[in-house]
């Protein structure tokens, strides 16, 4: 009768139920440590661009003398590199039909800009750090940025032969969801927060839009990690959903990765749980699927113990016929098959 199958598969059959829902929903959960581990989140940390935005951003404002001249030099010197911003501008340029020469030199300044050379002229284009860490003199078109910052907007400070000749300011839309998303793990109480390389005012101006009170602006790719682990040092259970290769670090030092389908493939090796269909709501689903998983294999232990607890004083006081005995052992494994399939019946998509 003190046979323990019951408590040995408690937990496992809840933990393979849960992760083949999971599954079924576009949901794809490594292992059943993290579906374990997600029910105690109490930060859920986003990226930005790619995965609160749908990281196709466009250029939105020129300022110039020469709006035309500009964009060319500006994607001459943008030319060479993969960054979302630099495929805005190299589609803006194109669509205009603007010939665009190679570069002589290009070398991208992760958190900062690019600098080129071409023709013996020089083109830098960055943020305010990039201009202040090159030496150049951006002050006079600080109230332009400010107010294209206000409108959620990215600024590109461009700059020829160390002088600043006009802006760049770049959008990247919403995705559809990411309001709901954070509104509802506000309601879970959860509390989510962006980190992003833009200024704060840009920041602040896209995190307002969705509902998120908490921003981390101007980080730089290497400092997303530490971020995450002040985070942890507070004594908070961590995710972090990004898509990016800079984003690998911080999901990998995250409690839980989660990586967006459609991000890069170091994002998605690294990330504990993957969302294959890059819909941020699925973060929520994830979160509430652990829940009932951990939900599911307290009640089969407590299943498994009262069955134990109750049948085996019966039987050392000679009360309980074998047969009786043979039948309950098998009957408790059953019910705790039986209410770990039960997870089998939740639809996903109104969790």
């Amino acid at each position: 009768i003190s046979c323990p199958c019951a408590l040995g598969i408690a937990t496992p059959t809840a933990l393979m139920v849960g992760v083949g829902k999971g599954a079924e929903a576009g949901i794809l959960i490594r292992g059943g440590e993290y579906l374990e581990r997600a029910h105690k989140l109490q930060k859920v940390v986003f990226d930005k661009t790619g995965t609160l935005t749908k990281g196709e951003p466009e250029v939105t404002d020129i300022i110039a003398d020469d709006n035309k001249e500009l964009l060319r030099l500006a994607a001459i010197a943008e030319k060479g590199s993969e960054h979302p911003l630099a495929d805005a501008i190299m589609k803006k340029a194109t669509l205009l039909k603007i010939n665009i020469p190679n570069a002589n030199k290009f070398e991208a300044v992760p958190g900062y800009g690019i600098k080129a050379k071409w023709e013996n002229k020089s083109i830098t284009i960055g943020n305010r750090k990039m201009m202040e860490k090159e030496g150049i003199e951006f002050h006079t078109f600080e109230e332009k940025i400010s107010l294209l910052e206000a409108a959620g907007k990215t600024v590109m400070i461009v700059a020829l032969n160390k002088k600043i000749i006009g802006l760049i300011a770049i959008a990247d839309a919403l995705k559809e969801n990411s309001a709901e998303a954070v509104k509802e793990l506000e309601a879970m109480g959860i509390e989510p927060i962006m980190l992003t390389g833009d200024n704060e005012r840009t920041a602040k101006a896209i995190a307002s839009q969705i509902g998120i009170k908490k921003v981390f602006a101007n980080v730089l790719p290497n400092e997303k990690l530490e971020v995450i682990k002040r985070l942890q040092s507070e004594g908070n259970v961590v995710a972090m959903v990004g898509d990016g290769i800079n984003d690998a670090p911080a999901l990998a030092q995250a409690d839980i990765g989660i990586a967006i389908g459609s991000g890069s493939d170091v994002a998605k090796e690294t990330g504990g749980i993957i969302l294959i269909k890059d819909d941020l709501r699925d973060v929520v689903a994830g979160i509430k699927l652990s829940r009932m998983s951990m939900r599911k294999i307290k009640q089969n232990l407590f299943w498994a113990f009262f069955y134990n607890s109750a049948a085996i004083p019966l039987a050392a006081f000679g009360l309980l016929n074998p047969i009786i005995a043979a039948a309950a052992m098998a009957l408790s494994s059953l019910t705790v098959v039986m209410n770990s399939a039960l997870l089998k019946t939740i639809k996903i998509e109104k969790l």
